[in-house]
C-alpha cells in the first residue's frame, strides 16, 4: 500500500476519541512508532523486489487426471465404423471390451511473468511407455483492447465440445459429429488470436492458423510453409434473468488435404484424397439455475450442427493400383442433449445422435463405406459426484453408425481429478 494511505489509516487508527481535542504525549508516541514500522515494511518489500528470482520461484499449479471404464458391446469394436462417412483414422471407435483404463492426463499451468502464462497438457497413453502432448501453449494476459494471442498445441475452438477436456465432458465419448467431421477431437499446432468486445452482451471473435497436423487436413507428415487449416469463429452469450444462461457459436474451417489416407474398413484398400475441405460449425448451450444457484438443481441444454463440403481426388489404393476418381460431397450432422442435476450429486441427461451422408459423387463399387447411409445413436447416462474431484458415471446407448450391425453399448466410467484443475469453458 502507497505510504501516505498507509499515514492516514495510522493517524485516524490513534485519533483520541474525543474529537477536536489536541493528542497526548503518549499518542504522539503510538503515531512515532507507527511510522517508523512503516518505513521498515517499505524497506522490506523493496529489498524484496530488487532480489533476482530462484530458477524455483515460479509455483505452477499441477493436477492430474485419472479415468477408467468398463465397456459391455454387442459388436466388435475393432470393427467400428461410421457408414457414409470417410473414415478419419482418429480414435473415435469404443473402447476394448472389459475393464481398461483410459488415457491419464497430467497439467501444468502458471503466469509467467505479468505478460504470459504457460500450460502443458501431457496425455499419458495407458497401452504404452509414450507420453504425448495433448495441449502445450502459451498465452498473453496484458495485451490492450480486449486482444489475446495464443500460441502452441490446443484445442480448436471449432464448435462447442471441442474446446472441453474429454474428463469434462457429459457423457463417456463425443458425438458422432465430432468423429465424423472432426476425427474426434481437433487439437492444433498454431496461433490463435481473439478479440472480446467492450460490450454488456458477451461477444467474441478470433481466427486460427494451423499446421493442419489432424483431420481433416493430416498434414503432419509433409506439412506446408503456409497455413494448414484456417478456422475463424464468433460468440455470443448472455443472461436471460437470474436462472438462465446462454451462449451460441458459429466457426468455419478451412483445410486444404494432401494425400490425406485412410484404411477402408469394408474393403480393406488404402485410400487417400486431396482437395479442399470446408466445414460449418454451429453450436448453443443453455443453462438454468433457480436464482442463479446451482448447488441443489440445474439444467443443461447444448445441442451442434456441422455441415461440409469436400472436393478434389479420391484415390483407391493408392499404394498399388491408384485408381483416381473424382470426388465431392456435402455432409451434416448434428447432436441434442439434456442433463438435469436433481440432487446436488446427481445427474441424468439424454443425447440423441443424428448424421447425414448427404450428396457423394463417387463410384461406391470402389469405396463402400462411401454408400448412403443416415447414422444414428440414442444414449442415457447417470453420474454420482460425490465431490467435486470425483465422478462414477454408467451410460447405455444404442449405435447405429453401422449399416444393419446396431450396437448395445454399456459403460460404467470413473473419472478422479488428483489436485485442483483449472476452469473450463462456459
Amino acid at each position: 500500500m502507497h505510504r501516505s494511505l498507509l499515514l492516514a489509516a495510522a493517524l485516524a487508527a490513534a485519533a483520541p476519541l474525543a474529537r477536536g481535542q489536541q493528542p497526548s504525549d503518549a499518542t504522539r508516541e503510538q503515531i512515532e512508532v507507527l511510522k517508523q514500522r512503516i518505513d521498515d515494511l517499505e524497506a522490506q518489500v523493496q529489498a524484496a523486489q530488487a532480489r533476482p528470482q530462484a530458477a524455483n520461484a515460479l509455483n505452477p499449479g499441477i493436477s492430474a487426471i485419472l479415468n477408467g471404464v468398463y465397456a459391455n458391446l454387442s459388436q466388435e469394436p475393432k470393427t467400428y465404423r461410421i457408414n457414409g462417412f470417410v473414415p478419419t483414422m482418429g480414435e473415435v471407435g469404443p473402447p476394448p471390451r472389459g475393464l481398461s483404463l483410459g488415457e491419464s492426463e497430467l497439467g501444468f499451468i502458471t503466469n509467467i511473468d505479468p505478460w504470459f502464462r504457460g500450460t502443458l497438457i501431457a496425455a499419458i497413453s495407458p497401452d504404452s511407455d509414450s507420453i504425448g502432448v495433448e495441449e502445450g501453449y502459451l498465452e498473453t494476459l496484458r495485451l490492450s483492447h480486449g486482444f489475446s494471442i495464443k500460441a502452441g498445441r490446443f484445442f480448436s475452438a471449432v464448435g462447442y465440445q471441442n474446446q472441453i477436456h474429454a474428463h469434462a465432458w457429459d457423457f463417456t465419448d463425443a458425438p458422432l459429429v465430432m468423429d465424423a467431421f472432426l476425427g474426434g477431437q481437433l487439437h492444433e499446432d498454431g496461433v490463435q488470436l481473439r478479440w472480446l468486445a467492450p460490450t454488456e452482451t458477451y461477444w467474441d471473435m478470433g481466427v486460427e492458423l494451423g499446421r493442419g497436423r489432424a483431420f481433416p487436413a493430416n498434414l503432419s507428415e509433409s506439412g506446408k510453409n503456409g497455413a494448414g487449416s484456417v478456422n475463424l469463429f464468433t460468440h455470443l452469450g448472455g443472461d436471460v434473468g437470474q436462472s438462465w444462461a446462454w451462449q451460441a457459436g458459429l466457426s468455419y474451417l478451412h483445410t486444404e488435404p494432401s494425400d490425406r489416407a485412410f484404411d477402408d474398413p469394408v474393403s480393406g484398400a488404402t485410400n487417400s484424397f486431396t482437395g479442399k475441405s470446408n466445414t460449418w460449425a454451429l453450436s448453443g448451450v443453455a443453462k438454468w439455475a433457480p436464482n442463479g444457484n446451482a448447488t441443489y438443481t440445474n439444467l443443461k441444454l447444448q445441442g451442434e450442427y456441422f455441415h461440409r463440403k469436400e472436393d478434389g481426388t479420391l484415390i483407391f489404393d493408392s499404394p498399388g493400383s491408384a485408381v483416381a476418381n473424382p470426388y465431392s460431397s456435402a455432409q451434416s450432422g448434428w447432436y441434442a442433449q439434456a442433463v438435469y442435476q436433481f440432487l446436488p450429486a446427481w445427474r441424468t441427461g439424454y443425447r440423441y445422435d443424428q448424421l447425414d451422408s448427404g450428396d457423394v459423387n463417387v463410384d461406391t463399387s470402389l469405396f463402400p463405406v462411401l454408400s448412403p447411409y443416415k447414422p444414428r445413436k440414442h444414449t442415457v447416462m447417470v453420474d454420482w459426484s460425490p465431490s467435486e474431484f470425483s465422478r462414477i458415471r454408467l451410460q447405455l446407448a444404442r449405435d447405429y453408425s453401422r449399416m444393419d450391425q446396431p450396437d448395445s453399448q454399456l459403460f460404467l466410467q470413473y473419472i478422479v481429478s488428483l489436485g485442483a484443475h483449472g476452469a473450463h469453458t462456459f
